[in-house]
């Protein structure tokens, strides 16, 4: 939604175009589309905040973790400040937070990448830590950012519709579908992971 708002859908399609036949990983793809946004971070933040709503499932889903001492991380191939900051908006800046850092600079955005893999962000490596720690894993995604690491997780929960749902089901890999945190909170229950 940013870069379209920013740079309009023939920029967005040109960058996306590279990344459907192959021809552009996602970390150069999200490098060459922060490159198009112009505007402090504040403002952006904003404009995000106006057009793209928070699942309100998601806090509930959370509490019903932490009531049971299940933690939760944010493991992101986007923004380390966006993610605060919608995070904040629903009173959970005290999650922790596994993303990208950002210069947002009037010229074009620069974004410092956290790993050096195709992704910016190395989630699957998140994951096999947490598996080698002795921790259950449950993954919920939804694009392309996000099939290494459903790969490692235990219980993977795919957006319907979307990216991820389509690669595991090409794949054959076992996951649950939801279209909100509602739903996955209630097959966690039904798994016996949150009651």
């Amino acid at each position: 939604m940013l870069v379209r708002h920013v740079a309009g859908d023939a920029e967005w399609n040109e960058t996306e175009r590279g990344l459907d036949v192959g021809a552009r990983s996602l970390r150069d793809v999200l490098a060459r589309q922060a490159a198009l946004v112009r505007g402090e971070l504040a403002e952006v933040a904003a404009l995000l905040r106006r057009e793209i709503a928070v699942d309100p499932a998601f806090a509930p889903f959370v509490g019903a973790c932490r009531e049971h001492g299940i933690p939760v991380t944010i493991v992101s191939s986007g923004l380390d400040a966006i993610v605060r900051d919608r995070l904040r908006e629903i009173g959970l800046d005290d999650l922790p937070v596994i993303a990208n850092a950002v210069d947002a600079r009037p010229d074009g955005w620069t974004i410092r990448f956290r790993d050096d893999v195709a992704n910016g962000t190395d989630k699957a490596a998140v994951l096999r830590a947490a598996r080698a720690d002795g921790t259950h894993t449950v993954f919920v995604g939804d694009g392309r950012s996000d099939y290494d690491a459903a790969r490692e997780a235990d219980v993977r929960f795919a957006k319907r519709g979307l990216d991820l749902e389509s690669y595991l089901m090409k794949l054959d890999i076992p996951f649950e579908p939801f279209a909100t945190f509602a739903d996955v909170r209630a097959r966690c229950a039904t798994l016996g992971i949150v009651p």
